[in-house]
């Protein structure tokens, strides 16, 4: 994907608002798209994503893993990387307990997603995007809402 912007950059407007049913993915919403590796766009592969809001046309988003990095903190800390914990849900078919990144923001195409995903409960979605926030304000937050 080469026509890549870049991440987003600042704070953005999040809020949730899933609509299911509606053929536009919306924030709240756990959905599958492709995601441009940080070292390099050209380069990325298809992962589960948050949908957290919008900037312009395109879905703003948190990518999930199903590594726990509880177990490597200080390495992933050292890396610049930064995960809450937000439970299991139906995007993981194993039923695996999933964290998301909050201090990389993903801009995503709409018409590249999957919807195999589910709907993130509405308070966990709220501490996830406190943590967005304090990251971005070089605040501290609780890495294990959950």
């Amino acid at each position: 994907m080469s026509d890549y912007p870049g991440d987003f950059t600042g704070t953005p407007t999040m809020h949730w608002a899933p609509t299911p049913d509606d053929p536009t993915p919306s924030p709240g919403e756990v959905v599958w798209a492709w995601v441009p590796y940080e070292e390099d766009h050209a380069q990325g592969k298809d992962r589960p994503v948050l949908l957290v809001g919008r900037d312009g046309g395109w879905l703003l988003g948190l990518q999930l893993t199903s590594q726990d990095h509880d177990l490597d903190a200080e390495q992933e800390a050292a890396a610049g990387r930064r995960w809450i914990d937000i439970g299991a849900g139906a995007w993981d078919r194993g039923g695996r307990r999933s964290e998301a990144r909050v201090n990389r923001v993903l801009r995503i195409e709409p018409g590249s997603v999957r919807r195999d995903g589910a709907v993130l409960d509405e308070q966990v979605f709220a501490a996830v995007t406190e943590a967005v926030r304090a990251v971005a304000a070089g605040r501290d937050y609780d890495d294990d809402p959950v």
